[in-house]
């Protein structure tokens, strides 16, 4: 990369005298030469202005701040003879105070325009470096082996803030933020300002002096020899690479985009952007300074002085474009002022797309599209690149034919200028002199082809929200439109009646959705391609299709027709090709994807939006995915009952499998015909299961097969089945814990406790059940089961009675279902005399007013508790006395102490009886009560009964019969209870069934 960024200039030649010092103020030259004096210089077209007459007059004020050198001969102003005692060392102007500072046998100060002296530091004499900190207005100085800071004052005078000692002489020096970078010996070191302490970073090098160079960002160029090292400002190194000079510079300076470094023979300029190529090479020799005014550069030989003045930045980016350096003409395009966007954006967009041409014709497709992507240009125009993509045809957006065409438009996108207008013929001959056969063969790589997808991907996103954007306002629009009374009915047509809607952004997506689906497909990206169906897209339905249907991508084509809502369509290319895949009639790639489950995750979004078409497609797919067909129909909307139908038709032996996963979603999203159809098709499949394990003399009632534990779970946890249907097909040898369940169902208790007992040899399951019988009597009133717990001790206490009444009972179960289907008559206690008053009732407990303890089960009297038990080891009286010990709060305690062996210890039934009988004596204290307030009553009663028998009546010869009205005379008559009507006590009994005016026939007989 090797193009003008500078013009040299001689600004001057001939001084009299040897140039030690320069800088510029405005337009104006300020040279110190060895003679101690300071001569003024001014371009030769510029009216004689100087900077103070010789009398101290003539104040013309700052120059503007955007003078700059120009590009002419400089004439002498002014000279100042003895302006410092000696030479001066070095100087720079400080624009933003007004002041040039200067470095003879101190440092000095003066004011512009008239250089007064503002104040001369004595303490710096001697010295020979300083750096100037013009934004803090800190001054710091190197002295022999000393470092002082200095901070100007009030615009008139320094004050000294530190000084401190440094290892040897110091060499170089600058700031670099709060410290100073400093050249010691031959090492770079970094002092704290604040407390002088040193830090080493590196070495400066053999052959070159220290080199420190502030650079505008903050950071410092540090000089090792010929490579220049990036460093912060705490002297870490920065990984942006080095800057590698030709020989070692004696002192450079950075003007961006540039760093311009002074060689012995020449002056080498270098780009700041990696990996710093070399830009240009000036060829004076000799330089003796090299320093920075304002936009350009002033060298000084011995006695003249060049400008290296920049080239303006579109002539450099014109030569950068010309010789194929894009992005070093892209770089110098981010320098363009602000004001300038437009001709920025069009001279960077254009740069872009031949940039992109370039690296497209030479095969780097990735880079091309990152170009295209960067010019902002339109995809029907990268498109047409690509022979082999066929666009839709829509009717806003045109689609470029040909390649050349491209190149038209490059040519009405150029910005008009002399230089420019060259080189961009030039490139266009460059580009229709290529090979065209060559060019085609390139755009339909794999390669290109890549590069294309990423590129219409990085596009997507901002034309797709413009796109939605325009669907929206469209659907608003029809919205707003709907309530138009005189709204034309061709606007309710598709693609009508909304030409006030722009379609640019949606014909834009179309083209670029389809553009991109034909790049996926041709680079072998199926599944990306189904990602970008499945999501919103604006694909053309026709081309698409077509494209698939050529390249046999039924999948996508599937999706496509999905994202459509053809799902009819969709399900019948879905049948045929799971047809063809069963029949062997298909590829070989298709009868590897192509299965019948892919019809059923198609169906599944369907069940709630129509049911009808997920029957008529699952009946295809049943036979081979059984499971995943009843998960289909519990997934979605399809009726239980038509469901259940259709599969006790079509598998019945899916039909428990569907029922199972309904009621584990919800026991009351089954009604109780499924429910009972379930507990049928398990004990179906139970009894064929028993009936093989007793063929084979291999049953036992502890065997679990995983249906028996599924009806076992149905039966105790479902309330919608017929026990007496299920009883009546149980087999009379087997399966006795499902007897049980049924026969506690059918309020059974004692044969189901006996199974317990005696047929399972559970007894704890006996007393679980016994405990859920009883609390659930305490739910409800109307039932009292409070002597279940007695049934199970005459059972422990009878056992072959029990046994004898299970088999008997077991023969006769057919009678027994039939004599139990009701709900069975328990007694409960009656308190009576319906006048109890409030003591009496809040002395009683509830508990005792629902549960009976003295009531017996399946209608059985008391009479049969007293009957004599078992003798011998048959009595399982542990049992007994653990039910005892267990639940004797809940068991009538004289009844079981009736129904006990009389040979039974005390010492054991003292844990049931301890507790029965504190309990029972705090009854009975409670009894006491009632009987004291119940007798109470009584009495009241009875009093109350005498004073309606001392009633008077007076039966005289005149008393009449109120029923048959004869005379009374000596007959026995009776009284009704308002002892006025009298009647025949004959007449009374024959007409018990009539009622008299006042009531009813309630009389005493007299």
């Amino acid at each position: 990369m090797v193009h003008s960024a500078y013009d040299s200039v001689e600004l001057l030649k001939g001084c009299p005298v040897r140039i030690d010092a320069a800088a510029a103020y405005g337009s104006k030259l300020l040279l110190g030469c060895s003679d101690a004096s300071l001569r003024i210089y001014a371009p030769s077209s510029a009216p004689p202005a100087p900077l103070a007459s010789g009398g101290g007059g003539g104040d013309d004020g700052p120059p503007p701040p955007d003078v700059e050198i120009r590009r002419e001969p400089y004439l002498p102003e002014r000279t100042v003879s003895g302006f410092w005692k000696r030479a001066p060392l070095a100087m720079e102007v400080c624009r933003s105070r007004d002041l040039l500072l200067s470095l003879s046998e101190w440092v000095a100060v003066h004011r512009f325009p008239n250089l007064e002296t503002v104040v001369a530091i004595g303490k710096t004499k001697g010295a020979h470096v300083y750096s100037w900190d013009d934004r803090r207005g800190f001054l710091c100085v190197g002295r022999q082996k000393r470092v002082a800071i200095y901070r100007l004052d009030g615009g008139r005078e320094f004050v000294e803030v530190k000084e401190f000692g440094v290892p040897d002489v110091v060499k170089s020096m600058a700031w670099c933020g709060e410290n100073i970078c400093v050249g010691v010996r031959r090492e770079y070191m970094i002092m704290n300002s604040t407390t002088g302490a040193l830090s080493e970073i590196f070495s400066s090098g053999r052959i070159a002096p220290s080199l420190v160079v502030p650079l505008p960002t903050g950071e410092l160029l540090l000089g090792k020899d010929n490579i220049g090292v990036f460093v912060d400002q705490n002297g870490k190194l920065l990984q942006d690479g080095r800057i590698c000079w030709s020989e070692a510079p004696a002192s450079v300076v950075v003007q961006k985009p540039y760093a311009v470094g002074r060689l012995p023979r020449h002056i080498e300029i270098r780009s700041l952007r990696a990996p710093y190529p070399l830009v240009q090479t000036v060829g004076l020799r000799d330089v003796h300074l090299l320093l920075q005014s304002n936009n350009s550069l002033i060298t000084t030989l011995s006695n003249a002085v060049y400008g290296l003045l920049p080239v303006p930045l579109i002539a450099q980016i014109v030569q950068l474009t010309a010789s194929g350096d894009f992005e070093e003409a892209l770089s110098l395009c981010k320098l363009i002022p602000p004001e300038d966007s437009s001709l920025r954006a069009s001279k960077e967009s254009l740069i872009h797309i031949r940039y992109a041409h370039h690296l497209f014709n030479n095969g780097n497709y990735e880079e091309a599209m990152e170009q295209f992507l960067a010019s902002q240009e339109e995809i029907t125009y990268i498109l047409s690149l690509y022979p082999s993509i066929i666009l839709p045809k829509l009717q806003t957006v045109s689609v470029p034919e040909k390649f050349a065409d491209a190149n038209d438009e490059l040519h009405l996108s150029r910005v008009s200028s002399d230089a420019s207008d060259e080189t961009e013929s030039s490139l266009s001959q460059h580009y229709e002199s290529d090979d065209k056969s060559t060019l085609e063969i390139k755009k339909m790589s794999h390669n290109a082809l890549m590069a294309l997808v990423k590129f219409l991907q990085k596009k997507r996103q901002g034309i797709f929200e413009r796109a939605t954007a325009e669907v929206t306002e469209e659907v608003v629009q029809d919205s707003i439109s709907s309530y138009e009374p005189y709204r034309s009915k061709s606007s309710n047509k598709k693609g009508g009646g909304y030409t006030h809607i722009s379609s640019v952004a949606r014909e834009m997506a179309t083209i670029l959705d389809t553009a991109l689906l034909q790049a996926l497909i041709l680079t072998g990206q199926s599944s990306s391609v189904l990602e970008l169906l499945k999501g919103p897209n604006f694909c053309d339905l026709k081309t698409c299709e077509k494209f698939l249907m050529e390249r046999n991508q039924h999948t996508l084509l599937l999706e496509l027709y999905k994202y459509n809502g053809m799902h009819r369509d969709a399900l019948k290319l879905l049948d045929q090709l799971v047809q063809e895949s069963n029949s062997g009639e298909t590829h070989s790639e298709l009868t590897q994807k192509i299965r019948p489950n892919m019809i059923i995750e198609y169906l599944k979004p369907l069940c709630r939006t129509d049911p009808m078409l997920v029957l008529e497609f699952s009946m295809n797919v049943l036979e081979s995915c059984p499971s995943e067909t009843i998960e289909l129909f519990l997934s979605g909307n399809v009726p239980a009952e038509l469901v259940n139908s259709y599969l006790k038709q079509h598998a019945p032996n899916m039909q428990s499998t569907y029922l199972e996963l309904m009621l584990s979603m919800s026991e009351n999203g089954i009604n109780p015909k499924l429910q009972n159809e379930l507990v049928h098709l398990y004990l179906s499949e139970v009894i064929d299961w028993f009936k093989d394990l007793k063929e084979q003399k291999k049953w036992d009632e502890k065997t679990y097969s995983p249906t028996r534990r599924k009806l076992l779970s149905a039966l105790d946890g479902i309330s919608g089945y017929n026990a007496a249907d299920l009883l009546k097909r149980l087999p009379l040898d087997g399966l006795f814990e499902e007897r049980a369940i049924l026969l506690g169902r059918m309020n059974q208790h004692q044969l189901a406790l006996a199974l317990y007992v005696h047929k399972l040899h559970l007894p704890e399951l006996a007393l679980v059940y016994c405990d859920r019988v009883y609390e659930a009597a305490l739910h409800q009133p109307s039932r009292s089961y409070a002597n279940i717990y007695l049934t199970l001790l005459q059972i422990y206490l009878n056992p072959r009675r029990a046994i004898k009444e299970l088999e008997q009972r077991t023969e006769n179960s057919f009678a027994v279902v039939a004599q139990s289907t009701g709900v069975q008559k328990s007694g409960f206690i009656k308190v009576k005399g319906g006048r109890q008053s409030k003591k009496i009732a809040e002395i009683e407990g509830a508990d005792d007013m629902r549960i009976s303890l003295s009531s017996t089960d399946s209608g059985r009297s008391d009479g049969d508790a007293d009957e004599m038990t078992d003798e011998g080891d048959s009595v399982m009286l542990s049992q007994a006395l653990d039910l005892l010990s267990q639940r004797w709060d809940r068991i009538n305690g004289a009844q079981a102490l009736r129904i006990l062996p009389r040979d039974i210890k005390l010492q054991d039934l003292l844990p049931f009886l301890k507790p029965l009988l504190r309990k029972s004596t705090e009854g009975s204290r409670n009894h006491s009560v009632i009987k004291s307030l119940t007798s109470n009553e009584n009495l009241q009663v009875k009093e109350e009964l005498y004073n309606c028998r001392r009633a008077i009546v007076k039966v005289d010869a005149d008393s009449m019969c109120s029923l048959c009205h004869k005379r009374i005379g000596s007959s026995v008559f009776a009284v009704y209870p308002n002892g006025k009507t009298l009647v025949h006590f004959v007449c009374f009994r024959d007409s018990q069934s009539i009622k008299a005016v006042r009531g009813p026939a309630t009389v005493r007989r007299t």
